[in-house]
């Protein structure tokens, strides 16, 4: 695996994240209930801005969905880089703890971030809604985060002189 620094990891790991990720919310629900992807953008910024407004907010409010979901996948990727460098296994065995925080986040996201989020609501979605959000979070979120992880050199190496 090519070595990057901290800050590139993060960066290429967000963009992975958040594109896989919202690519999958505009398939799965675009095929499921005809929903189009402006509209899922506009229920991303509904977090802050109610439900009402953001559907009212046309294009503008779709933008701020989109900053909004990529901003929230910056936050999933430099929390996991950021504690694998205090715990070196997370990066050093990214399948195997990449799927375990996808879920974690999943969870995270449905029974508090949504729920305290201008959206509210209970953690009950239909079946097919929650085997998607598992395998997305297990594939599309956990495991990029946890390779981003892995793609940081250990700090020992980072400390070495480039001769050595």
């Amino acid at each position: 695996m090519r070595r990057v620094g901290v800050g590139r990891a993060v960066l290429y790991g967000t963009l992975a994240v958040g594109t896989l990720d919202i690519l999958d919310a505009f398939v799965f629900f675009g095929l499921r209930n005809g929903v189009r992807p402006a509209r899922i953008l506009q229920g991303i910024a509904a977090g802050v801005l109610t439900r009402t407004a953001a559907l009212q907010g046309g294009a503008a409010t779709a933008a701020l969905g989109l900053l909004l979901h990529y901003g929230i996948a910056l936050a999933i990727v430099a929390t996991y880089v950021g504690v694998s460098r205090r715990l070196p296994v997370l990066a050093r065995r990214p399948l195997l703890f990449g799927p375990i925080y996808g879920v974690a986040v999943y969870v995270v996201m449905n029974t508090i971030v949504v729920p305290m989020s201008r959206i509210g609501g209970a953690f009950a979605p239909a079946w097919p809604v929650l085997i998607n959000g598992l395998i997305i979070h297990l594939c599309a979120v956990g495991l990029p985060s946890a390779l981003a992880a892995a793609a940081v050199p250990p700090q020992e190496e980072r400390l070495m002189p480039s001769g050595s």
